[in-house]
């Protein structure tokens, strides 16, 4: 199955979203937040972003499966 480049950018992202909450987990320092300003208006989209990434490879898996 190829990949297409929302597929590839929903990964990104939720890569992204777990090694930053690895981060938060071990070291109590959220990246996200350091870049951007805690709860600042661009962390919040990035946040939500990711989110919605999480979402899309609930489904995108499950596209996997069927092939």
């Amino acid at each position: 199955m190829k990949l297409n480049t929302i597929d590839w950018i929903a990964l990104i992202l939720v890569i992204v979203g777990g090694l930053n909450w690895l981060l938060v987990g071990i070291f109590s320092f959220d990246l996200v937040a350091a870049i951007f300003g805690a709860m600042s208006v661009i962390a919040r989209i990035v946040y939500i972003l990711v989110g919605i990434s999480a979402v899309y490879i609930i489904f995108f898996i499950g596209k996997l499966g069927k092939k």
